[in-house]
């Protein structure tokens, strides 16, 4: 089944100083922290700030490629989670056609913010996401597990970056 859920939130990891995507369901009742790149982080940042920039960055790029070939977004997918690395689907509409497109998580949900796609996760990748070693490399995963437990999603204020 696939919950839809919004960006609640874009900050950076305490530990790892890596940025975060904070997703969220409606109710407030599922949170799912997704990693991402500093490029990919900006780019989110940049879209929710609507901060225009001089010219189009890669996900503007895609988004107009899409659009002036007559096709559209009709949601994003986070869709699977293998060995710690999230995967996520596009899904396009071209004419009649549904096409999925295999992305990473942080490009189809800065394409989703410019295009105002819904963001949608399967409900198993937030069950299996509790039981991953979240950060591996820094040998404090333990600690990284607890703070993301006491996350409140309303304390997480805007975008911090």
């Amino acid at each position: 089944m696939q919950i839809e859920m919004t960006i609640k939130g874009l900050m950076v990891d305490p530990i790892t100083n890596m940025p975060i995507v904070i997703l969220r369901d409606a109710a407030g009742e599922r949170v799912l922290p997704i990693w991402v790149g500093i490029f990919e982080a900006n780019a989110i940042a940049l879209q929710i700030e609507n901060i225009a920039t001089p010219r189009p960055m890669t996900h503007d790029l895609l988004r107009n490629v899409i659009q002036d070939l007559k096709a559209a977004v009709e949601k994003i997918v986070v869709c699977d989670l293998k060995e710690n690395t999230f995967y996520a689907l596009i899904h396009l509409r071209i004419g009649a056609d549904l096409v999925a497109i295999d992305a990473r998580p942080s490009d189809a949900i800065a394409l989703a913010i410019r295009v105002r796609a819904p963001i949608f996760v399967e409900d198993a990748v937030i069950d299996n996401a509790r039981s991953i070693d979240i950060a591996p490399d820094t040998g404090d995963s333990e600690r990284l597990t607890k703070w993301l437990d006491s996350l409140d999603p309303d304390d997480l204020g805007k975008y911090k970056m």
